[in-house]
């Protein structure tokens, strides 16, 4: 039977080195610290620009852009703490194969946690109907998960990109809901305008996630460095979370009206 305590030794261990190589990376170690320094602002920033926000629509959407930032914080002081970094070993096939390699797989689980958020935020402004909100961030929700299974499979290397695919078609899903279905919401809504402009930030920044994770250490390794690949991912963390929830609140706090008299299609009105 195994020994609790030996398995307790292998994670401090393994934190132990995750923490040193993290500090004496400085490209790496900044592009977590920066995180974390812009999400603490934020968090105050959305505090203060929501203190009076209408009960309703409104504030559930403010809760929702505050919840954000706070969830990043406690995910990149994971990542610091090395309490969700990892080494794994790549397999035959990959790039790397046979080399352990820095991976940070607590990013995916602030994924699955935060982009829910976006896009409640999203569904709210438009109006849309509660089962597609469901729909939308249950299909988001598998997609972040199906991306950790691809970043930390070392069995085979065919089953990465296969895991990687399903993380795709999980996307596109979103992709359609925030392209075809909640753009028509939205325009019903009175909300037509600020939607367009916060989708189109989103699914621009969005795609840039699984291009990265193709090009990097966890794809096809063309960029080989951990650090400058974490500074690409916390640079679409800051665009697609903070200034995305700027814009969002600055927006609904100008036009409490527009969003407190939109249809009752959403659960917020419920």
């Amino acid at each position: 039977m195994p020994n609790p305590t030996d398995s307790l030794g292998v994670l401090l261990q393994t934190q132990g080195e995750a923490v040193s190589q993290i500090q004496n990376d400085v490209l790496l170690s900044s592009s977590l610290w920066v995180n974390i320094a812009l999400a603490g602002l934020a968090a105050l920033l959305f505090v203060y620009m929501g203190r009076n926000v209408s009960p309703g629509r409104p504030r559930l959407i403010w809760a929702a852009t505050l919840m954000i930032p706070l969830v990043s914080i406690s995910s990149y002081l994971g990542l610091l703490s090395g309490l969700t970094v990892g080494f794994i070993e790549m397999p035959a096939g990959h790039a790397l194969a046979g080399e352990e390699v820095m991976s940070q797989w607590g990013r995916y689980l602030t994924w699955a946690l935060s982009t829910p958020l976006i896009l409640l935020a999203l569904g709210l402004l438009a109006d849309a109907d509660t089962g597609s909100i469901f729909a939308v961030i249950a299909a988001d929700v598998g997609m972040c998960l199906t991306g950790l299974a691809a970043a930390l499979v070392t069995s085979s290397y065919l089953s990465r990109w296969l895991f990687y695919v399903i993380s795709c078609a999980f996307f596109a899903v979103v992709l359609y809901a925030l392209l075809v279905e909640w753009p028509q919401s939205a325009a019903a809504a009175g909300t037509g305008e600020i939607f367009g402009t916060l989708r189109a930030l989103t699914v621009v920044l969005w795609l840039g996630y699984p291009i990265i994770w193709a090009v990097g250490v966890e794809g096809f390794a063309l960029v080989q460095s951990v650090g400058l690949t974490s500074w690409a991912y916390s640079a679409l963390d800051v665009l697609a979370k903070y200034v995305f929830s700027f814009l969002l609140l600055r927006w609904v706090a100008a036009n409490e009206s527009v969003v407190s008299n939109s249809g009752v299609g959403s659960f917020a009105d419920d």
